[in-house]
């Protein structure tokens, strides 16, 4: 968590950290501002030093409500070093009058950030080349931050909480919509003018319920039928709901602007189920349960994956672990950590193997099995937290029917 972050760059050897990017959201931004919206600017943190914010003017007053000292760059002189200098020159030039305001005079420096690839492959090695005394050093896998947002803090933990009350009365309202429909003769759900109802006004309706509520949509998966037997299908919006089809409607919105995400999944089918649909959502739900018998606080995090491939291997499903190339059966990891960004760590997954369950672990639960070619797919999700007790507890109250009856 964000306490850790002076050990972690300890351990890393790091003498401060420099968060760079372009303008807009940026995920390490938010979490070193605590969650002020600013769009652009570089932060530095200097090992057991508060960090320093280096904004625009147009954004000093909302960077001060990150409760950090901030610094203009007109007060810094920006633009005297663009007006002398090529732009690439000016911008690392401007990083170390950044760094040397922040109290770093020389030492290993640690990027990060959100930021176009081929600009600061550029302005890494620019940097490097012209600023005596610094060493710039980036960093793959378990990075700095990935450790950092491993484990929440109370402050976050109220802010995902919240996130998801929102969410869930999101898809409590979709489900009621839904509901409030009638289905035709061929099975098509109908409005009372014998209008379909497509996906793509399921979509719309979950936005603006999402917006009302000070959230914002990041790609929902509302897929139905052979859709739904790909995991990461959005669904197609001019498609019409059909009675007896599984939908699998994953929601993963965050706060609007930017921030902590919820992440669930529910699979409906309006109507009724088939009864090979309600076999495997059976099975999808038999491996839910029996992941979390398997769950403990220092544990290590495969081991609840590896329950779920045994239950689904022993009945007949292929897996990632019994064929490394199956497109169909049960085909992803059973979870991952969620917080400003929708995937982190830990992993479940019996490929990645080095995470152990921690108490401020923000993870999902998402076994589900897919049959394309049959027609169908099937996965249920909800967000856990581990509490200070040790306790794995569900953030996601919405109920986990599968059939949604129509009574328009």
């Amino acid at each position: 968590m964000k306490s850790d972050i002076d050990a972690l760059m300890r351990a890393r050897n790091l003498d401060a950290i420099l968060i760079a990017g372009g303008e807009g959201y940026s995920e390490v931004r938010d979490y070193m501002s605590n969650g002020a919206h600013i769009t652009g600017g570089y932060i530095v943190k200097k090992l057991d030093a508060e960090p320093v914010l280096f904004v625009s003017g147009m954004e000093t007053e909302e960077a001060k409500k990150s409760g950090y000292q901030v610094v203009g760059w007109n007060e810094l002189g920006l633009m005297d070093l663009y007006a002398d200098h090529d732009p690439d020159t000016a911008t690392v030039l401007f990083w170390e009058k950044c760094l040397k305001a922040a109290g770093v005079d020389s030492g290993t420096v640690g990027l990060y950030g959100r930021g176009d690839i081929n600009t600061y492959v550029q302005l890494f090695a620019l940097a490097n080349q012209k600023l005596d005394g610094y060493q710039f050093v980036g960093e793959t896998g378990r990075t700095l931050f990935a450790e950092a947002f491993l484990t929440k803090d109370e402050v976050e933990i109220e802010r995902i909480k919240s996130v998801a009350d929102r969410t869930n009365e999101v898809v409590e309202a979709a489900w009621n919509y839904i509901a409030s429909h009638k289905a035709n003769d061929d099975e098509t759900v109908v409005n009372e003018d014998g209008e379909p109802l497509t996906i793509g006004m399921v979509k719309r309706f979950i936005r603006v319920q999402l917006m009302e509520r000070g959230l914002e949509d990041t790609g929902m998966i509302f897929a139905q039928g052979r859709d739904a037997g790909f995991p990461h299908s959005r669904g197609e919006d001019a498609e019409a709901l059909k009675l007896g089809q599984s939908i699998v409607f994953d929601l993963f919105p965050r706060e609007l602007g930017g921030g902590y995400h919820h992440d669930m999944t529910r699979t409906w089918s309006i109507g009724y189920a088939t009864p090979e649909v309600q076999e495997a959502y059976d099975d999808v739900m038999t491996a839910f349960d029996k992941s979390l018998e398997d769950f403990g606080v220092g544990k290590a995090t495969h081991s609840m994956q590896e329950v779920v491939l045994d239950y689904f291997e022993g009945n007949g499903h292929s897996t990632g672990r019994s064929d490394s190339t199956a497109n169909e059966g049960y085909v992803h990891s059973l979870g991952h950590g969620v917080g400003l960004l929708i995937h982190e760590r830990p992993s479940i997954s019996h490929i990645r193997r080095e995470d152990v369950w921690q108490v401020g672990n923000v993870v999902t639960i998402e076994p589900g099995l897919y049959y394309p070619e049959k027609g169908f797919g099937v996965r249920v999700e909800d967000l856990f937290i581990i509490t200070e007790n040790g306790e794995l507890i569900s953030l996601t109250s919405f109920k986990k029917d599968l059939v949604l009856p129509l009574n328009g």
